[in-house]
């Protein structure tokens, strides 16, 4: 016979106020005040962080191609150009005597410059590839050596005096140094735009939501603490590691959407115990057994899926982990330490400024049975239709999702940026205008003592391959010596990645390492292959033993894993469809590549199925609480959604705006990463939430709160639940309603109680 977790019961004795409650309401003014003086030294703190953040960090430090770029850039620094000058000459040839003078002194004075190296040009080489196949256009490449804040500072003193018009030339500045310093100007600038198209409709929403003005005003409070106390730690950790740019936009989107996701439920549970006749004190007390402790689970179930981008070595993902597992627990640390503390001097004010009677002709308050009722039809036709929802929102759900089934990666390049950047122009008209593709090509490193004749082997090898269009060197110094090889094609396209794995297999008597554009893309899939099952399996055992230690149920962190990996198809189905494929590049404004960068899916999965757990865990907190007290399954899936659906949804539609509002951004991954993870969010609140879990928790019946009678024990003695719960059997034959179980106080504190 199937066992089923014994629903218990709190009984009717009134909330008692525990230690956590009276430590956070102690000295409420003490506390609040103590909050702005850190809030004041975290602005302080975390002031230019933005100009301390790099834009790169796509390839893998370990990778063979990182080891030969070092090296290169070390023993050889003129074999890696990373600035562009592109010359045109009008309607006048190249070639043309004074365009030619003019271009020299161009190329003289570039080469005077501090912190400038290595520079060339057609003009000095005549090289073909350095001259556009019409003869109007030609390169001037250089290096500019230091780190990306160091060369961002020399681009800036320099550029100034070569970019525009020199008699009949007229230059343009690209390179991938340019590419990296206008794309960190840009976030910059559309980070600070989307906190101002998002804030307002935030308030609004809100208003929307609670109807007063004061109550509206707490969630963006505790939001605005959550972001400013994040940048003082992206400061803070900009000290000892590399910190990615995008970073920022992650921390303006989970500090505004995730605080005020807890300060949504905290201050709606709060305003519920206060409509029952409750004082303040004890409506925080009871709050923060319920609400509270479901916060906390949440902001642990994010927090694991953001740091599994630790395992991965591109520090472009361990930003992410670093920002996001940051304003995660100061979002959970602020709602459950400053609102409790507000909520108390407020009390029964947190109701004033009731905006919404301004609208409504009958003012009167509505009633306590009409609330949520909607919600409660529609799991009451959900559950009675289940096999029909269960089955027509999955077929829906994978359809959606089957377009990344062609997912092609690549790296991210010029394209990320607007087509009206400068950076951007530059490398376009390289790519159309010139032979070969010039940067895209690979290099070779040789270590080791060689002889000429040893040498002209190799190059003739690497000729003989049919991906190649030509190989150039080797240039010698010492021990070593590099090879520039151009592929036919396009810089990372398939037969790119197949030719660098080509040129590692040529057996040489001497050390070789390959590097470029495709070697990079090559060894970064290598790296994420390597380690994603590592972090999905991290993200899935500890989400299982989180959502067991809420429910005690081992069928139930099953179907959360599940269905929270189903929620997020439809956004890896439009990544592709639009992204990749180019569909909505007018209306998007955003210039298709034919891929997607490699890290990105990583990203968008880690960060929605966090958001995705954030609101299972409110779902599936107020189903078991309801459970507990009554032990009727049916009733407590309805009760559950009449009580979370309008909440989830509204908070699921505040993060998206904050999201679509990141998604207006001008670099294209930004924008694939804000409006991905909206659709993501609103689905699993809108279909998944909403749809498929009552129908599922409908078909699996009293099952679903089943567990071996060790795991049983276990957790009665860890989990998180506000009552102990008897081992008495139910009735024989219960089917719907179990009889509830005596239980006495659970001695541990209020955070600890569902």
């Amino acid at each position: 016979m199937t066992e089923v977790n014994k629903p218990t019961r709190t009984g009717d004795a009134p909330p008692r106020v525990g230690g956590w409650t009276r430590f956070v309401t102690a000295r409420p003014r003490l506390s609040l005040l103590a909050a702005l003086v850190l809030t004041v030294l975290a602005v302080l703190a975390g002031s230019g962080v933005a100009d301390r953040l790099g834009s790169g960090g796509w390839e893998d430090p370990a990778a063979e191609s990182t080891y030969a770029t070092k090296a290169l850039e070390r023993e050889f620094p003129d074999s890696q150009p990373n600035l562009l000058l592109l010359v045109d000459a009008g309607g006048s040839s190249v070639d043309d005597p004074a365009v030619a003078a003019r271009a020299r002194d161009l190329a003289t004075r570039l080469a005077g410059e501090r912190g400038v190296t290595g520079v060339g040009s057609y003009w000095r080489t005549e090289s073909p590839a350095l001259r556009a196949e019409d003869g109007h256009e030609a390169l001037i490449a250089a290096r500019i050596t230091g780190d990306e804040k160091a060369m961002g500072q020399t681009l800036d003193r320099i550029a100034p005096h070569y970019r525009g018009t020199h008699g009949p030339l007229e230059v343009r500045i690209g390179g991938m140094v340019a590419v990296r310093h206008e794309m960190q100007t840009i976030i910059q600038d559309d980070l600070a735009r989307a906190e101002l198209i998002a804030l307002p409709i935030t308030l609004v929403l809100l208003v929307m939501v609670f109807g007063s003005a004061i109550a509206a005003l707490l969630p963006l409070g505790i939001g605005i603490v959550a972001i400013l106390g994040t940048n003082a730690v992206l400061r803070g950790l900009t000290e000892m590691t590399d910190v990615s740019v995008f970073a920022m936009n992650l921390t303006t989107a989970l500090g505004l959407g995730l605080a005020i996701d807890y300060a949504l439920f905290i201050v709606r549970r709060f305003r519920e115990e206060l409509s029952t006749g409750g004082t303040p004190l004890t409506a925080v007390g009871t709050t923060l057994r319920t609400a509270g402790r479901t916060v906390l689970f949440s902001a642990l179930t994010v927090a694991v899926s953001l740091a599994a981008m630790l395992l991965f070595p591109q520090y472009f993902l361990r930003s992410f982990a670093y920002a996001g597992i940051a304003v995660v627990l100061l979002a959970a640390a602020a709602a459950l330490i400053l609102l409790p503390a507000a909520l108390v001097l407020l009390g029964h004010r947190v109701n004033s400024l009731d905006l919404r009677r301004l609208f409504r002709r009958n003012r009167g308050p509505r009633p306590t049975g009409e609330e949520g009722a909607t919600w409660a039809r529609t799991a009451g036709l959900v559950m009675r239709r289940a096999p029909i929802f269960a089955i027509g929102t999955t077929a829906l759900l994978v359809i959606l999702g089957l377009p990344f089934l062609g997912v092609k990666f690549g790296t991210a390049d010029d394209r990320q940026l607007p087509s009206s950047a400068e950076s951007h122009v530059v490398q376009q008209h390289i790519r159309e205008g010139f032979p070969g593709s010039p940067g895209g090509g690979l290099e070779v490193l040789a270590e080791g003592r060689a002889t000429q004749a040893q040498y002209a082997d190799y190059r003739r090898q690497v000729a003989d391959l049919p991906e190649v269009a030509r190989v150039d060197g080797p240039l010698v110094k010492g021990d070593s010596a590099y090879f520039t090889v151009q592929p036919k094609g396009e810089a990372v396209d398939d037969a790119a990645q197949d030719l660098v794995r080509d040129l590692r297999a040529i057996p040489t008597p001497f050390d070789t390492a390959v590097t470029g554009t495709a070697a990079v893309l090559v060894d970064s899939k290598h790296a994420i292959a390597e380690r994603l099952p590592w972090a999905a399996a991290f993200i899935v055992i500890v989400t299982l033993l989180l959502v067991f230690l809420l429910t005690g149920s081992v069928l139930i962190p099953v179907q959360a894993v599940v269905l929270n990996a189903l929620s997020l198809t439809a956004m890896f189905g439009a990544v592709v469809w639009v992204f990749q494929d180019g569909h909505l590049s007018g209306p998007l404004s955003f210039t298709g590549t034919g891929s997607i960068e490699t890290t990105l899916p990583v990203l968008m999965f880690c960060v929605a199925f966090g958001l995705s757990m954030d609101y299972g865990v409110f779902l599936l907190s107020r189903i078991k609480e309801e459970y507990d007290r009554t032990g009727d399954h049916n009733e407590a899936v309805r009760h559950g959604l009449q009580r979370t659906g309008g909440l989830i949804t509204a908070a699921a539609v505040i993060l998206a705006v904050v999201m679509v509002a990141i998604g207006t951004s001008r670099v294209t991954n930004t924008k694939m990463l804000g409006l991905g993870i909206a659709l993501a969010v609103l689905m699993d609140a809108m279909v998944v939430r909403s749809l498929l879990v009552p129908a599922i928790m409908r078909l699996t019946g009293r099952a679903t709160w089943w567990a071996p009678a060790p795991l049983r024990r276990f957790h009665n003695r860890f989990g998180l639940t506000e009552t102990t719960p008897t081992q008495a059997k139910p009735p024989e034959g219960a089917r719907g309603t179990e009889r509830p179980a005596t239980t006495h106080p659970h001695p541990t504190d209020d955070l600890a109680a569902p």
